[in-house]
């Protein structure tokens, strides 16, 4: 593979491992949220009016932001018919050629997302809620986590493609 085909896929790799590590742990700034919103609403009776709302907007980021991490770990949840009983380059063709719908998908949900950004900054988008946040950085943090889970699918697609070739895309003199 090509010297910048293998930075790329290094480069994508360890910024998606950074990410996904980090955002892991806002599942305990999430529960924290939520246990002091019940803790407030049934020892002080002072409902927290943003707590819930706030909580679903980490919950987003939560798993935008980590879902390119979840593929580049292989824990997304395949259907598996056929695939276990091929071999592992059979197995890499089938997923550098599916990953192309992916891709397809990912950039069009990309487009749309900015859309719906440029929107909410223009005019100022507000939740219909009580509390009414502005949308506008649940969108910005909606994009970056499609951008960032197409930046890992492309590299997935590199990675299946090398290991289709019977190539190690992380060796240093692969070609």
């Amino acid at each position: 593979m090509p010297r910048t085909i293998r930075r790329y896929v290094r480069l994508v790799d360890r910024l998606n491992r950074g990410v996904g590590r980090v955002i892991m742990y806002l599942v305990f700034v999430m529960m924290g949220l939520l246990l002091y919103a019940s803790f407030s609403r049934t020892v002080l009776n002072s409902p927290l009016m943003w707590g819930v709302e706030m909580s679903q907007f980490m919950l987003v980021s939560y798993y935008l932001l980590g879902g390119a991490y979840a593929m580049q770990m292989g824990a997304h949840v395949r259907m598996d018919l056929f695939y276990s009983r091929w071999t592992p380059r059979t197995q890499a063709l089938v997923d550098a050629i599916t990953i192309l719908f992916l891709i397809f998908f990912l950039v069009t949900l990309l487009l749309g997302g900015i859309s719906s950004t440029q929107y909410a900054l223009q005019y100022g988008q507000r939740n219909y809620s009580a509390w009414a946040p502005p949308l506008a950085p649940i969108k910005i943090i909606m994009c970056i986590g499609i951008l960032l889970m197409l930046l890992q699918a492309v590299a997935t697609f590199f990675k299946d493609v090398a290991i289709a070739r019977g190539v190690d895309i992380y060796a240093e003199d692969a070609e």
